[in-house]
């Protein structure tokens, strides 16, 4: 009788250690807030560079009329009624330069409205 009772200690004590091994690790950090401010025909800031992997919270607010950012390549899109903010949160899986356009039109000077995202390793 005495040898199953030290096993049971044995094997109680090996699910313990196993299980303080499983236990996750500190809760993962909140994704990484990026405002941007878009107004005719502008975006402030106009580059912005994120690590591969990290969310991130890309908030876009417009100024003055109604703006949106795409970032065709990515598959991100989110737009922005006039003085109001919204927000889009993406992880981005790849490596690169990337060009966002304003995804809404928003006057003469629409077409040259445009935000550059740096993705690193």
């Amino acid at each position: 009788m005495k040898p199953k009772i030290n096993l049971s200690i044995v094997f109680a004590a090996m699910l313990a250690a196993a299980l303080m091994l499983v236990q996750p690790s500190s809760a993962q950090s909140a994704p990484r807030r990026i405002e941007v401010t878009a107004k005719r025909f502008d975006f402030t800031p106009g580059d912005i560079t994120v690590k591969k992997g990290e969310a991130v919270v890309l908030v876009l607010t417009s100024a003055d009329v109604p703006h949106g950012i795409r970032f065709k390549e990515l598959g991100v899109e989110v737009k922005a009624g006039k003085g109001k903010t919204s927000e889009v949160t993406f992880t981005p899986s790849k490596t690169g330069t990337f060009v966002g356009h304003c995804s809404v039109f928003c006057g003469s000077g629409h077409g040259s409205m445009k935000l550059t995202l740096h993705v690193v390793e």
